[in-house]
């Protein structure tokens, strides 16, 4: 059914009608936000069945504000998580603890590059107060990590400007647009180490499903393209990542929008009082002002000061986003006066109000000066759009961030030796080419922080590929019995390898070759010996041969193991198994990879002290994990299959249907068959729990492990 939006603002559901996400996407144009493309790609590589799988091959993909989205929000990953299970009150503990510690004396902030580190006399306070001896002794890296991420909630990320709290929530504000973004979470612990500083509920601690930059998701389209009206001061990061040239468009009307020189204040009050002095001016002339700031806090300090003076105002930030489009649209309206923050109406025509264009147009005052030019000029492009007149200004003070981290204070040092007030404005060509050097040289940092995330991601985005690509071929077959022929010949390969690593043959382990196929398919009677048979066999040419017989000799015994599983379960009700186990076994095991790829990354800079390229240590420990991880999925998913069996016994609750294998879990309900002379509803494949493992206790209570016990003749 038709769709009518009867708000005269909002029409963005008008002629428009509900569908599914397979719906959308099976449309020849599918519209929406980065956001939703990223977690449907992940979704669908975690579905179960193609059924789940809403997104086509992604071929062409234009991007709207394409240096937000693909810049801006490039440092940000996306991440499906699921609550792990440790505990919160660490976090609480710790944030009692940190507001005692002093700046200077326990810890020194590092404002251009936004950190913070303990003192000596800071480690020993935290120390005494937590009462556990040395915090960075092994076994308690736990207490240090707690202790970095308060440090960071409690000094460098601050409560409306990178967060806001709204209904017992943390909920992150964008750094570069404003705008809330709810449902995204700060990584390792650092959001709850903010929700325990702000006293709401601590949330458990997360571990990584699936995970995506937005760089790595938009290079996977085989054809890419944008628009944006800011994106030649970023041309250089976008051929160099994106293979993108950009192109400027003339605009469509001539531009005569005044932009007029930066006036500069001694003090961040001096530099308020004189915005509001100006905003009063050219309200009291009817010319409507939009004013940017680049926090909230900002926002509503600069919104009290001019109810104070009795100018009527709109406030639009991240808090009250929901009444962007109406606040917008008449901020072009005679004698209105709105503050925003970044978000102000991007990419929207403000309509300038009967008389405005008269008065020279729309008047946009920046308060402060953002860290990207990229950001000043979106600003500045709101008015002056389609030929209208307008004009732009910026106030700056020697207090503002962007001139603390690079060299504010000497300047500010300056004028008051020379008794310069703080609301004198100061014009000058030097400070404004320190202003636009400092820009300059914190998009180049940026720049060089996104690379950097980038070329670590690359490695992990490598083999994300290979895993996905695993995936998506299981769940396109109806069986996977090659895949699965495929599985136990590699399975077979490696055990005969770990055996069989000497030159010299003598030296070559039968008996523990024999012990892992035990492991694996149960006791088989005189084991042993056919394998010590094959070995010292006198008619192979070489080694090489001889260890190609053991390979063909284990592949028949698991050959005759698995058909004999195989009649045990029905061939219907295996053919379902095989691909839950497959997929559940890689599911499992790509989880717990991202985490080692997590802390490896998070500790690979130490190699820099050993005078190692830590990128290159990188991709050298990543490759070596990412081929355990391989050989892993494959064991894991061989040794589940052989243990699987299944019982007649009364189908159990919902919350009692889990197969438990390997750390992991299927769930019975996708395993429903029937087996040759039963009855599914009664049948509940379930994980062997008769066999012994070769290094479990042996049975008969010697003690002795049971290799080296009754299973040692056994074999």
């Amino acid at each position: 059914p038709k769709v009518v939006d009867k708000n005269e603002v909002n029409v963005e559901m008008e002629n428009l009608q509900p569908v599914s996400r397979r719906e959308a996407y099976e449309a020849d144009v599918t519209y929406g936000t980065n956001n939703e493309f990223g977690f449907d790609y992940l979704r669908d590589n975690m579905a179960t069945s193609l059924d789940q799988v809403v997104q086509r091959s992604l071929n062409y993909a234009i991007v709207d504000e394409i240096d937000s989205i693909l810049i801006d929000e490039a440092r940000t990953p996306l991440i499906i998580s699921a609550p792990d299970t440790e505990s919160t009150k660490m976090y609480e503990q710790f944030a009692r603890l940190v507001p005692r510690l002093k700046e200077n004396e326990d810890y020194n902030v590092d404002e251009k590059m936004k950190s913070v580190t303990l003192t000596q006399e800071g480690i020993t306070k935290m120390e005494k107060w937590l009462g556990i001896g040395n915090i960075y002794e092994t076994g308690k890296i736990s207490y240090v990590h707690h202790l970095e991420q308060a440090l960071k909630a409690h000094i460098i990320f601050q409560r409306d400007r990178d967060y806001v709290v709204k209904d017992g929530e943390i909920i992150i504000v964008d750094d570069f647009t404003g705008r809330l973004m709810p449902g995204r979470r700060y990584s390792e612990g650092l959001h709850q180490a903010i929700e325990a500083k702000e006293g709401v509920k601590v949330q458990k601690e997360s571990r990584t499903l699936a995970t995506i930059t937005f760089q790595n998701y938009f290079r996977i389209y085989k054809k890419l393209a944008g628009m944006t009206g800011t994106a030649m001061t970023s041309a250089e990061e976008f051929h160099k990542v994106y293979e993108l040239e950009v192109v400027e468009v003339p605009t469509n009307q001539p531009m005569i929008r005044k932009d007029w020189p930066d006036v500069v204040y001694k003090t961040e009050k001096g530099k308020f009082q004189a915005v509001v002095e100006e905003i009063k001016k050219a309200h009291q002339k009817g010319i409507p002002v939009l004013v940017g700031t680049i926090a909230i806090e900002k926002s509503e300090l600069l919104s009290a000061m001019l109810n104070r003076a009795g100018v009527k105002h709109e406030v639009l930030n991240a808090k009250n986003h929901e009444r962007e489009a109406q606040i917008i649209a008449k901020a072009g309206e005679r004698g209105a006066v709105t503050i925003a923050t970044n978000m102000a109406g991007r990419g929207t025509d403000i309509k300038l109000g009967p008389g405005v264009k008269e008065l020279g147009g729309l008047y946009i005052i920046g308060t402060e000066r953002h860290e990207a030019r990229r950001i000043d000029n979106q600003l500045r492009g709101r008015a002056g759009r389609q030929g209208d007149p307008g004009q732009s200004r910026f106030f700056v003070s020697l207090e503002d961030e962007l001139m603390r981290r690079f060299g504010g204070d000497r300047l500010k040092n300056l004028m008051e030796r020379v008794g310069l007030p703080d609301d004198q404005p100061i014009e000058n060509k030097m400070i404004s080419r320190s202003i636009e050097s400092a820009q300059g040289k914190i998009e180049g940092f940026n720049f060089d922080i996104r690379k950097h995330v980038l070329e670590y991601d690359d490695v992990i985005n490598k083999q994300r590929e290979v895993i996905y690509k695993k995936r998506r071929e299981v769940l396109k077959k109806n069986g996977i019995g090659a895949i699965i022929n495929n599985l136990l010949e590699d399975e077979a390969e490696s055990i005969v390898a770990a055996h069989t690593a000497f030159e010299d043959e003598d030296q070559w382990d039968t008996e523990e070759m024999a012990e892992d196929l035990v492991a694996i398919i149960g006791l088989q009677e005189g084991l042993h010996q056919k394998l010590l048979q094959i070995k010292n066999a006198k008619n192979f040419s070489s080694s090489v041969e001889k260890r190609s017989r053991l390979v063909e000799f284990l592949m028949e015994m698991f050959k005759v193991s698995y058909a004999r599983k195989e009649k045990e379960l029905g061939a219907e009700l295996m053919r379902q198994i095989e691909k839950g186990v497959y997929l559940r076994t890689i599911d499992n095991l790509w989880m717990e990879h991202l985490d080692q790829i997590d802390y490896l990354r998070n500790s690979i800079g130490l190699q820099g002290y050993g005078q190692k390229d830590p990128l290159v240590e990188y991709k050298k420990e990543a490759y070596i994990l990412f081929q355990k991880l391989l050989a892993a999925i494959n064991h894991g998913t061989v040794t589940t299959l052989f243990k699987i069996q299944t019982v007649t016994q009364p189908v159990p609750s919902p919350a009692e249907q889990d197969l438990r294998y390997s750390g992991g879990e299927l769930n019975s309900g996708q395993n429903s068959g029937v087996e040759k002379g039963g009855d599914a509803s009664n049948l509940q494949p379930i994980i062997a729990k008769d066999r012994v493992g070769r290094n479990d206790p042996c049975p008969c209570g010697s003690g002795k492990k049971y290799k080296k016990c009754c299973g040692k003749n056994a074999s």
